[in-house]
């Protein structure tokens, strides 16, 4: 009807049904993407991306596939709280936590050691940039990941890594681990399933077109096998929803032609990593906010986490919000600041803020 066709230049074709695999195009387009931000996977074996209605809806196809009670979700203890939901709340997995980060760094031989906990089958989540905390692998601490997955599959676990690409890109310091460990997981083991999930919301800017990607790979795997992975996610697609949004992906696939992309890509790019280094700048001329609180490794993504020092961070949000009119989330008992939202003339005053309506709670 013109009523909703005039809102839309694209062919009327974007009106049709997508399938449940997605449209081909797209797939194909993105999985060269695929390729293009990650050059460890030329000449590796991977499925071709399953369209999903983008990330959440992905982990949802992903659990459903591969988790039930039996099995145990492994996750940092810095995690976004939508995986309990997923996995505990709707589908009954135990969840096994681990300690994220020490000296700084991931802490990697935490995850081994859940990994190596009893359990035969162990699915484990790794999200870089990590969402709440902003934090991406270094080299070395990829490394140090990939090792400990591959010691524990070494030991006759079975291992289904998801791999949370949401923030994917959006890196701000060298010797960050700049590719998906989708990479590495694709051919580590026979018992190691790598499941890489990502899309067009942050990566491209477009929280409301709700188009992402199922993507698999293992060690050895056939084209039988990864076609019958691929049929699977999408009759999972077709149970829950039918089809992804037609319009959402020919949008998609619009602007991937587009001759601007990239230009536009790195403006917004350009843009999160001026609000990352005023934050650098923030800190480091204020020495005396390490007394409010410890800011949490961060080095990537839309956001940073901050620990109140001395006082609980649920308090401290519901001051900031009561006395400075400055609006904070609250995970894992961080205070979340998402620089993703905030003009950078701004950040020096919600730092300030937080310190302040800390040390006035302590007073």
């Amino acid at each position: 009807m013109p009523c909703f066709s005039k809102g839309i230049t694209l062919d009327k074709k974007a009106f049709l049904y997508a399938g449940s695999f997605g449209l081909p195009k797209l797939r194909e387009v993105w999985r060269e993407m695929q390729i293009e931000k990650n050059p460890s996977l030329v000449g590796k074996t991977f499925s071709n991306p399953v369209v999903t209605n983008a990330l959440t809806h992905g982990l949802r196809v992903a659990a459903e596939l591969f988790a039930g009670p039996e099995d145990t979700l492994v996750t940092p203890d810095l995690y976004w709280d939508n995986y309990s939901l997923i996995f505990g709340e709707a589908l009954g997995v135990p969840q096994a936590l681990f300690n994220t980060y020490t000296d700084g760094h991931f802490d990697a031989k935490a995850m081994k050691a859940q990994l190596l906990a009893p359990g035969d089958k162990k699915i484990l989540i790794l999200n870089f940039p990590n969402n709440p905390t902003g934090y991406t692998a270094t080299d070395e601490d990829a490394a140090a990941i990939v090792a400990a997955v591959k010691e524990a599959a070494d030991a006759g676990k079975r291992i289904v890594v998801l791999l949370d690409d949401a923030y994917f890109g959006l890196v701000y310091e060298k010797g960050v681990h700049n590719e998906s460990l989708f990479a590495e997981f694709s051919d580590l083991s026979e018992r190691v399933l790598a499941v890489k999930l990502d899309g067009t919301t942050k990566e491209d800017y477009v929280w409301g077109l709700r188009v992402g990607f199922i993507t698999f790979a293992f060690k050895g795997a056939t084209a039988d096998q990864l076609n019958a992975l691929e049929a699977k996610a999408a009759g999972n697609v077709r149970s829950c929803i039918s089809n992804v949004s037609s319009i959402g992906q020919h949008l998609a696939i619009a602007a991937y032609a587009d001759p601007g992309y990239r230009a536009q890509k790195k403006e917004k790019y350009d843009v999160l990593k001026a609000r990352y280094d005023e934050i650098r700048r923030i800190l480091a001329q204020h020495p005396e906010y390490a007394d409010a609180f410890e800011a949490m490794p961060f080095n990537s993504g839309y956001f940073m986490c901050v620990k109140p020092i001395g006082v609980d961070a649920e308090t401290v949000r519901k001051y900031l919000i009561e006395k400075y009119s400055t609006g904070t989330i609250v995970l894992s008992g961080l205070i979340r600041l998402a620089f993703s939202t905030i003009p950078t003339f701004k950040l020096a005053r919600l730092f300030q803020n937080v310190a302040d309506a800390i040390n006035e709670l302590r007073a």
